[in-house]
């Protein structure tokens, strides 16, 4: 089987397929560093809906997901965003773990997933 690899850097690949499943990076909120826990995490699942895309699969497809959140006290914030994001019935398996120390202090979530493509 093939591997193909998305937007392939010198450290790491956004995005790795290989036998129909995808699997993401963690991903963190570039494009709202220092905001808040619910602005995070849209803007990371946005990223992660364009990597699907790429991968020629959607959120639909979930396996698995296992997000990072820098404090507990923002579960239930995350968790607003995250239920108006996936998909009704098709929800993936999840873990959600407390990391005081993400990639750099701007981050307060980190949010990695595997899906299946079609």
């Amino acid at each position: 089987m093939p591997i193909k690899r998305i937007q392939t850097g010198p450290r790491m690949s956004q995005a790795v397929i290989h036998n129909k499943t995808v699997y993401l990076a963690g991903q963190v909120a570039t494009g709202a560093p220092r905001a808040s826990v619910a602005v995070q995490t849209k803007d990371i699942l946005k990223a992660i809906d364009a990597l699907l895309a790429q991968a020629n699969t959607d959120k639909s497809r979930l396996l698995s997901a296992t997000i990072w959140l820098k404090d507990m006290a923002t579960f239930a914030e995350m968790n607003s965003v995250w239920e108006a994001w996936v998909v009704p019935g098709e929800t993936p398996a999840r873990a959600t773990v407390v990391s005081p120390q993400l990639a750099s202090p701007e981050f307060k979530i980190e949010i990695a997933v595997v899906a299946a493509q079609p």
